[in-house]
């Protein structure tokens, strides 16, 4: 793995050297757009709209429009603007990571120590741990001030990337009504049909199916073949009561 950001992680006056790799990678296939005559890949060109010739990419700029005109903004600009953040990660609070909706987590990298034995960094995990609290931390990454919690996997300090409250849209436009009334005895059977299949959370019991099952499909148009497809078996209530919809799933699960 390659760091693709290099600072310092920062808490009270305590600055720990650290690197970033990205801990995520993509487990989706791989396709290339082509021409439908003749299976010529599709290849995109960076072409200046006024030569109409190809840029070469380190000719590239890139530039913000005012009043009509472009305004040139080099690396060095965008790291005035904040650079404090641009090589520091500064924890500015500490929270419980169960107050962090998901809907604002993005993506997540391993934070490195730059230096062998660096204690403050395993002061940092364990007080972590301990606390079973969360980082809540501001730092810029390829030209963008990201919101993130610093928290730990194991031994190791994961920085995630989360949204701000902005970028988060409404929902009042949502048309979903309010004042639907459920009976107590509906509520009393779903929660027990949650409790029902409730388990400790272990996300490697879980594989990108679809995938293997879409790759089994390009094999066999290789082969001139037409690979077999799974049929469908919807689940079906023997009616339109919710009670008794909820009452069959119970009795179903049990039954597994």
């Amino acid at each position: 793995m390659r760091p693709i950001w290099k600072g310092s992680l920062g808490f009270g006056l305590v600055s720990i050297p650290v690197k970033l790799y990205t801990a995520v990678q993509s487990s989706s296939l791989d396709f290339d757009m082509l021409d439908g005559r003749d299976h010529a890949r599709i290849r995109y060109q960076r072409v200046n709209e006024n030569t109409h010739k190809e840029v070469p990419y380190d000719e590239i700029v890139k530039g913000y429009k005012l009043n009509d005109e472009y305004v040139i903004v080099d690396d060095q600009d965008f790291e005035d603007a904040a650079p404090e953040k641009s090589k520091v990660i500064e924890i500015e609070s500490f929270v419980d990571i169960g107050d962090v909706n998901p809907m604002y987590y993005e993506t997540s990298y391993y934070a490195e120590p730059d230096t062998k034995n660096n204690k403050a960094y395993a002061l940092l995990v364990e007080a972590l741990v301990k606390s079973k609290k969360v980082g809540l931390a501001r730092f810029v990454l390829r030209t963008t001030e990201s919101l993130c919690i610093v928290h730990p996997v194991e031994h190791v300090l994961v920085i995630t990337r989360i949204r701000f409250t902005q970028e988060i849209r409404s929902m009042d436009e949502l048309n979903i009504a309010r004042d639907v009334a459920v009976s107590k005895k509906e509520l009393d059977v779903g929660m027990a049909l949650i409790n029902q299949y409730a388990e400790h959370f272990n996300v490697s019991k879980f594989k990108d199916e679809y995938d293997d099952e879409l790759l089994k499909i390009i094999k066999a148009k290789a082969k001139g073949k037409r690979a077999t497809v799974k049929k469908m078996k919807p689940h079906k209530a023997t009616g339109d009561d919710l009670y008794e919809q909820l009452m069959q799933s119970l009795n179903s699960k049990k039954g597994a």
